[in-house]
């Protein structure tokens, strides 16, 4: 309710039998202050302009002959997927550009209408950082989780698959997830005072999983029935729970998997424990890895070539070690900076399209696919891009999946 000040003024009769007073002087007035300049506002595109822009990189897309580099780095996923034994895992590990799901949801929204929907796979869960969503999941929780393993929070090294996990001491603290599939599981971290969880799947399915042992990697696993599923768990006891995420999908199909992190570099996988994250890697049977990293390396003043080299080769040791005949896609960054680009982002590409070449991975160049230098100033024209002149819009993002698939496409049609 709004609040009401009442002046009350009080009015005085002189009385004569009084001496007279002197009349206070009068107060001065207060010299206005000038009004703060307003912010500057960004020009205006013009719709023919936008028009113009869009017309320019629709074109562009219709004759981009690039392709995928080392395209014969992906031979064990085109078998994969084109000859199913069972579920097809596409795990896609980056930035932001990685982290909004918007670039993800579009290769997942193309792959599995073309090769079956195999769920949403891994999830992250709860609601682990400020707008992380996921297109075809929807996630709520409770406010007494913690939140570790973002750039605000780094948190120790067990975070897990995604890099991420979220933890409480607090008893009837929960969670949900509302999405598809047959197969549950749940990621967590055994510890040893861990707590007791219950889940409960529709109202019908409900099982005590307790998180206590020696420390390391835990899952639980159930069977459901096909179709959309709201699963809920529930800590039981004031002890520690660490959860790293859900599991759910199909017998058959294809998952996309989006393990995003706002700002991160390739090398925040190094920070992860590896027998956590390796063991719950293993587990997933990915047929394809993307890593889709670069932007905030190519922003960065302290960036290093010689040690990003050592990281990407740290990185690809990694999910090698883990599971050998999984296929490896890097995705470099796209055209970024308003005035001139980001400081080594010529550096950042010629560095990664070389580790590529030299090590059995297939690379997108989403620069060039982009136009090349400077297109991202085309792109903004188009609505394609943010005005931070880094991220692109929904539809950017849904051109950049249109422009990776066409190549992965063609790249599985000369390999055949």
């Amino acid at each position: 309710m709004r609040r009401l000040r009442l002046a009350f003024v009080i009015a005085a009769t002189l009385n004569p039998a009084l001496p007279a007073t002197k009349p206070a002087p009068a107060k001065k007035a207060a010299a206005k202050k000038p009004p703060p300049p307003k912010k500057p506002t960004r020009a205006a595109i013009s719709a023919a302009a936008r028009a113009k822009a869009q017309e320019d990189i629709n074109a562009m897309i219709a004759a981009d002959t690039i392709g995928v580099e080392n395209a014969s780095a992906l031979a064990p996923f085109f078998a994969a997927i084109t000859t199913p034994a069972g579920p097809v895992h596409i795990l896609q590990f980056g930035d932001s550009h990685t982290a909004s799901d918007d670039l993800v949801n579009s290769i997942r929204s193309v792959l599995q209408t073309k090769y079956g929907d195999g769920g949403p796979g891994f999830i992250l869960p709860g609601r682990p950082f400020k707008g992380y969503r996921r297109f075809d999941a929807r996630a709520t929780a409770t406010p007494r989780w913690k939140t570790e393993g973002v750039l605000q929070n780094r948190g120790n090294a067990w975070q897990g698959l995604g890099g991420i996990s979220i933890s409480t001491v607090v008893a009837n603290q929960s969670i949900s997830v509302d999405a598809s599939g047959e197969r549950l599981g749940l990621n967590f971290m055994r510890q040893e005072k861990g707590g007791r969880v219950e889940i409960n799947a529709d109202g019908q399915l409900t099982e005590m999983i307790p998180t206590q042992g020696d420390a390391g990697a835990g899952t639980w696993e159930a069977q459901l029935t096909g179709g959309e599923h709201l699963i809920g768990l529930r800590t039981l006891d004031k002890a520690p729970v660490r959860l790293f995420g859900w599991t759910l999908e199909n017998s058959v199909g294809v998952t996309v998997e989006t393990l995003g992190i706002n700002g991160a570099w390739n090398n925040i996988m190094l920070a992860w424990d590896n027998e956590v994250w390796s063991a719950q890697f293993a587990a997933r049977h990915a047929a394809l890895v993307i890593l889709e990293y670069g932007t905030n390396e190519a922003n960065s003043r302290v960036w290093e070539a010689n040690q990003y080299r050592r990281d990407l080769a740290a990185v690809v040791a990694r999910i090698r070690q883990a599971t050998p005949e999984t296929a490896i896609l890097m995705i470099g960054p796209p055209d970024c900076g308003q005035k001139k680009p980001l400081l080594h982002l010529d550096d950042v590409i010629g560095a990664q399209r070389q580790f590529a070449r030299e090590n059995n991975i297939a690379y997108f160049d989403w620069r060039s696919h982009m136009g090349g230098p400077r297109s991202v100033l085309n792109w903004v024209t188009a609505g394609f891009g943010q005005r931070d002149y880094i991220h692109l819009t929904g539809d950017g993002y849904r051109l950049t999946a249109q422009m990776l698939l066409t190549a992965l496409e063609q790249a599985a049609n000369v390999s055949h």
